[in-house]
């Protein structure tokens, strides 16, 4: 689904209490090539880890010394942009996901400082443990896709690539009965 037929409207009438939100329009179009439990499985375990690398990645990404930031030279770096990005798209889609997405990349990055260390120490760099991490869980995905017998949807719309981890949230928020 092109993300021109994704509209902002409701499906129902003015009045209705509960309108179509965006973010359910692009559930349910996700959910279309993923009801194999295999593949949602596989997804389970290849979203995070995507996200997870595709942060590392950009954080390996060498930052400028900025003289403006002053002490907070070294705070910020490409991800912060990244993440920054990623949470203000979630919180027009849905503030519960995105508060919770923020505290997920929080530990994110808590996980790639740790891998910042390890490489101080003498292992190997983050942009090599990321690049291991995103190729193999990008195989996982199309593994999971060629088992579901669907292709994935971010080849009908590059947004879905943001939906996804939400997604997976969005699920487990829906078998704890929290409103999303």
């Amino acid at each position: 689904m092109a993300s021109s037929n994704i509209s902002n409207t409701s499906q129902h009438g003015a009045g209705d209490a509960n309108p179509i939100r965006p973010v359910d329009i692009y559930f349910a179009k996700y959910a279309e090539s993923h009801h194999n439990k295999t593949n949602e499985a596989i997804h389970f375990i290849c979203i995070p880890l995507i996200v997870f690398s595709l942060l590392g990645l950009v954080w390996s990404i060498p930052f400028p010394y900025l003289k403006i930031l002053g002490t907070y030279n070294g705070v910020f770096n490409w991800a912060s942009f990244l993440i920054a990005f990623s949470i203000y798209y979630y919180l027009k889609l849905s503030p519960v996901l995105s508060y919770i997405m923020l505290l997920i990349l929080f530990g994110f990055s808590y996980g790639i400082i740790q891998l910042e260390h390890w490489h101080q120490a003498g292992g190997p760099a983050l942009w090599l443990v990321s690049l291991i991490i995103f190729f193999i869980s990008w195989i996982g995905q199309f593994i999971g896709h060629k088992i579901e017998g669907k292709k994935p949807s971010f080849l009908d719309d590059i947004k879905f690539l943001l939906i996804g981890p939400i997604y997976l949230l969005h699920l487990v928020l829906k078998k704890l009965s929290v409103k999303y």
